[in-house]
């Protein structure tokens, strides 16, 4: 997700195509073509310029009502597709990977994509749906990916607390998530519901859920994570 504002001036965007499964935006007010995973004006008058990433989350509805009850519902634009199965046809469009790589996951494998001080990690979904938190570190920064109960929605999160590196896991008894220096209870959103400390919040790190071959492409040096490893 990217602000519309660049250089001062609030541009409109509209699907103009797709480069390598990847949607292109085309601004009205200059006409420069956007790609969408970088937000890199990659043709026009604007070419070179970068939109301000903004922090999202890709969660169930469900999840997201619970946690926001009085939130709104955007409805869309119809913007005109060639076809109504235009997204299954896309899907049929071969796939560009880099070399180095091309063999390491199927192309359309699920990861969940993350980016901190310059360096990245890709983890796949299945090894979320095994291993659920998964402890880590990117760029320096120790992380928590959480899964929630629906098995879809995914969060990231620092895992420092006043300084301090927390450990999670899993109650067996209860399927609550714990830290193991003070059992405190935590939930999806990353705040401390019960225990020591209750009260306090981990900070959010923006997270992409993608297919391989696409974060692979524009992340051309990202780890990808191994089940199992710290």
């Amino acid at each position: 997700m990217w602000q519309s504002v660049v250089n001062g001036q609030t541009l409109k965007f509209r699907l103009a195509g797709i480069n390598n499964q990847n949607f292109i935006m085309r601004d009205e007010e200059t006409g420069s073509w956007w790609q969408q995973i970088s937000g890199e004006a990659i043709q026009g008058k604007l070419k070179g310029n970068k939109l301000v990433a903004v922090d999202f989350d890709e969660i169930s509805y469900g999840i997201w009502k619970r946690e926001n009850p009085n939130g709104r519902v955007l409805k869309p634009e119809n913007d005109k597709i060639e076809s109504a199965d235009w997204e299954a046809q896309v899907a049929k469009m071969p796939v560009r990977i880099p070399g180095e790589m091309d063999k390491t996951l199927e192309p359309r494998t699920l990861v969940v994509g993350v980016e901190i001080n310059g360096k990245s990690k890709a983890y796949p979904f299945s090894a979320l749906e095994k291993q659920s938190p998964i402890l880590d570190s990117v760029g320096g920064t120790d992380i928590v990916l959480l899964l929630a109960e629906d098995k879809r929605s995914v969060r990231v999160f620092e895992r420092t607390i006043d300084g301090k590196t927390l450990e999670f896991f899993v109650k067996p008894d209860s399927k609550e998530v714990v830290d193991a220096g003070t059992a405190s209870v935590w939930d999806f959103s990353g705040k401390a519901v019960s225990g020591e400390l209750a009260g306090k919040e981990l900070k959010k790190i923006t997270a992409l859920k993608d297919y391989w071959f696409d974060w692979k492409t524009y992340h051309a040096d990202t780890q990808l994570y191994t089940l199992g490893a710290r």
